[in-house]
């Protein structure tokens, strides 16, 4: 049955904020670090005081090049900076130096994978560059609304989309992409309950076929992929309640409120001409040539997607594995080192994907905190493809105990506790000949048919050889001298 809701489409763009891991702020030479002490990494640069001039950042320009670049964005050649004027407290200029009609990457686009199996392609309107503004405290004096002006002058890249997303789990997908990608390129952590990755989402509904869009409205105060996610859903549900009741929507700024799951309005949205941009005087037009950008293309690290198709094409793990490998660009750095020692892909992919990442969870650590190198991993995984050691004694003591003593070698610790299977035919077969003497009417009825026996043949030789014998040496041998025997 048709709901209400299915008769409406929501039409979503998102804006995200990205703070360039720099070293120094983006005009100036401030420290660009987070939690130091409020208010010490200001600089009269940063206050825009009288006599002071800012000065271009030029890592900034190469990360926002990469990030035009991972999303198939066209350069600009030629670019100039822009005042946005607007009165805030922790803006202590009372401008912030932007990009307004010559952003330095236009029209890119992103495909991304939803849940469904179904690519979205979503298109990239602008990336421009961009400073941060302080930072307003409100919980920590009970009268008073404090400012830290450290994040001031922060360099900032701003990711705008085209209006084509339809549904929260589309903008979730959009936005979890757009994170590893930065946090591959090294130009952003993608921390977003630091607030070093911020997002704004516009969203309006209209009836399904409507040509129009709808009134716009947009959400602010969003720390985390989920709560982006929370408050589209709650956004879209609330703009359709209105309309089916005769309401009118405005359009306006609305903020999210994590506790209650609900939106609500902060002030009426403002237009372009509201912030009076007019030509940054202090800054020198920014030209940007091919050679940079050749040079830039060369720096860059390979991106999630063309892993993802080296694992699933190249080394046939599947979908599921490969996104997992490809979680976190450490991991996945992690992974290569691994399989350059090793070509048992599916095998090292196994290792990383369950005892690897349950130990990492179970520590609340990540993988750049684990202290076994891909060396000890490859070796461990060669260890069980030679038929030296069995996968399940692996798993179940050598790990454990490599994880104890990880300046030993895998080999070493397997002799030392002993698990370092048999495969030396002569050996095996007498384990075999005492198991078949000892069970002379469990071989009668292998003999009669009951071939399911073998199973209960091979525990006993486990159980005898104290689980050294090879199991594939061993179920070999098994049969044969089962159909042998007189």
């Amino acid at each position: 049955m048709t709901s209400i809701k299915d008769t409406y489409e929501a039409v979503i763009g998102l804006e995200v904020h990205a703070q360039m891991l720099t070293k120094t702020k983006a005009y100036s030479n401030d420290i660009n670090e987070y939690g130091a002490r409020p208010n010490t990494n200001v600089s009269a640069i940063t206050l825009g005081l009288p006599g002071t001039l800012p000065k271009m950042n030029k890592k900034t320009i190469e990360f926002a090049i990469k990030l035009g670049l991972a999303l198939n964005c066209k350069i600009a050649s030629h670019q100039h900076f822009a005042r946005k004027n607007y009165f805030y407290p922790d803006l202590p200029k009372g401008y912030q130096i932007t990009q307004d009609t010559t952003p330095i990457c236009k029209g890119g686009y992103v495909d991304v994978k939803l849940e469904t199996g179904e690519v979205k392609h979503i298109g990239i309107t602008r990336i421009h560059m961009e400073e941060d503004a302080g930072k307003s405290i409100h919980d920590v004096d009970v009268y008073d609304t404090l400012v830290d002006l450290n994040r001031a002058g922060t360099p900032l890249l701003e990711i705008v989309t085209e209006p084509d997303m339809r549904s929260a789990d589309e903008a979730y997908a959009y936005l979890t992409e757009i994170r590893q990608l930065v946090r591959y390129l090294d130009i952003c952590d993608g921390n977003m309950e630091e607030g070093s990755l911020r997002c704004d989402a516009n969203i309006s509904v209209r009836k399904k076929g409507a040509p129009e869009f709808g009134t716009k409205v947009e959400v602010k105060n969003m720390n985390s992929i989920r709560n982006v996610h929370r408050a589209i859903s709650h956004e879209i549900d609330r703009q359709i309640e209105v309309l089916e009741n005769g309401g009118e929507l405005l359009q306006e700024t609305r903020s999210f409120d994590a506790v209650s799951g609900a939106t609500s309005s902060m002030r009426s949205k403002e237009a372009a001409n509201d912030y009076r941009y007019f030509p940054e005087p202090d800054l020198a037009p920014l030209f940007v040539s091919q050679e940079q950008i050749e040079a830039v293309k060369l720096d860059m690290p390979v991106l999630p997607k063309a892993l993802f198709e080296k694992y699933t094409k190249e080394l046939c793990l599947s979908d599921y594995d490969a996104n997992i490998l490809i979680s976190s660009k450490a991991f996945a750095k992690y992974f290569e080192e691994v399989i350059v020692q090793t070509k048992n892909y599916k095998g090292a992919a196994n290792w990383m994907i369950v005892d690897v990442r349950s130990y990492l969870n179970q520590q609340g650590k990540d993988i750049e905190d684990f202290h076994l190198s891909p060396t000890s991993i490859a070796k461990l995984v060669n260890l069980i493809d030679s038929g030296k050691v069995s996968h399940s004694a692996a798993s179940q003591r050598l790990f454990p105990e490599m994880l104890e003593f990880s300046d030993v070698e895998p080999e070493e610790l397997a002799n030392k506790l002993n698990l370092m299977q048999d495969s030396d035919e002569d050996s095996i077969k007498g384990f075999i000949e005492a198991v078949m003497q000892q069970h002379t009417d469990e071989v009668e009825r292998y003999k009669s048919g009951e071939k399911q026996l073998v199973g209960f043949f091979m525990g006993q030789l486990m159980k005898a050889s104290q689980g050294k014998a090879d199991p594939k040496a061993a179920n070999k041998l098994m049969r044969e001298m089962l159909e042998n025997a007189e």
